[in-house]
């Protein structure tokens, strides 16, 4: 099988039977969300209203799922670190400070001026042009080093960072706790009107990514590697990142951060799939991630009644995760 993605029959039997548990762990977790304890009389109008509303809840953790997923993996490839996440760019800071900067100079009624379509899309541009800006500034040229990028864009999000947190120091109480409760990544956060449009968009982008994944297999290998394999390894490095961006400023305006979401999924998928190519990772890391969602949203929301903890609890295993992967390696 030497031209395969595995590296036997059982490696891909393995893979396979692996895809299919998270795939029925998912779908479990869908119905369990749309089924369990239903208040209304089965198949009645008022049943029916509930399930759609617990639907919409389903399509978002699927959006989330499909961004974190993708958008880790590829910038994982294109930085050629499996440590390191796309919220090292500053999306997670510039979207803190846009939402602080409106609270901050409008007061509680800024919480209006955030939601809606134009609003939403407004915010996504910002995070997309802040990254493009950031990666034509620092890759182009004859200096471009990708390392001083993602340096560059680490000291940015703490520059952010901290005047978000200067504003809210200063704000009144009373508005604080409300800008808090949208600072947190949460699925009941999102405002599920933005998914006519975020669907297509992360539908369209995810597709394009997938669809490079052999030109992300070569990328994975080197600049000096890819370049002798006849890519353009600068150029397919903007697109691939450009697209990254997209899908970040997606899942951030939609839910808000979740910072080790993506890499506690990516780094599964990589373990549990063994493999370099993209064509098996992908997949992969996007049931996976919307098994682990779902089902966290299920079991916290309907039998624990703590669906404001799901993206909570997410980030702690996500970050542990990520301290048991430094202490293991020894570097980042």
């Amino acid at each position: 099988m030497a031209n395969s993605a595995f590296s036997s029959v059982s490696h891909r039997r393995r893979v396979s039977i692996f895809i299919a548990v998270a795939g029925f762990v998912a779908l479990a977790a869908c119905l369990g969300i749309l089924l369990w304890n239903n208040p209304m009389p089965f198949a009645s109008e008022g049943w029916w209203l509930v399930a759609r509303m617990r639907g919409k809840s389903i399509a978002v953790i699927a959006v989330v799922a499909v961004c974190q997923a993708v958008a880790t993996v590829s910038f994982q490839t294109a930085t050629q670190n499996r440590i390191i996440t796309p919220s090292i760019m500053g999306f997670e800071a510039l979207y803190t400070l846009v939402q602080t900067s409106l609270v901050f100079f409008l007061g509680i009624s800024g919480i209006s001026v955030i939601d809606g379509a134009p609003a939403f899309l407004l915010q996504t541009l910002i995070m997309v042009g802040f990254a493009v800006g950031l990666y034509m500034w620092l890759l182009s040229g004859r200096l471009g080093n990708l390392h001083i990028m993602l340096l560059v864009g680490i000291i940015l999000g703490s520059g952010l960072g901290a005047l978000s947190q200067f504003m809210q120091r200063i704000m009144d109480p009373s508005t604080f706790d409300v800008l808090t409760a949208r600072l947190f990544g949460n699925i009941s956060n999102a405002d599920t009107t933005n998914l006519t449009i975020t669907v297509p968009i992360v539908g369209v982008t995810a597709g394009i990514i997938v669809l490079r994944s052999r030109v992300l297999n070569v990328l994975s290998l080197g600049r000096e590697t890819a370049t002798n394999l006849g890519i353009n390894h600068k150029r397919q490095l903007m697109i691939t990142l450009f697209l990254v961006s997209i899908l970040m400023a997606m899942t951030t305006s939609l839910v808000g951060p979740m910072t080790f979401f993506g890499f506690l999924v990516a780094t599964l998928a990589y373990s549990l799939t063994d493999t370099y190519d993209h064509r098996v990772i992908f997949p992969a890391a996007m049931v996976l991630g919307f098994a682990v969602l779902s089902s966290a949203y299920f079991i916290l929301r309907h039998v624990f009644y703590a669906g404001g903890a799901v993206t909570v609890i997410i980030e702690l295993v996500g970050g542990l995760a990520f301290l048991i992967v430094v202490m293991r390696k020894g570097r980042l």
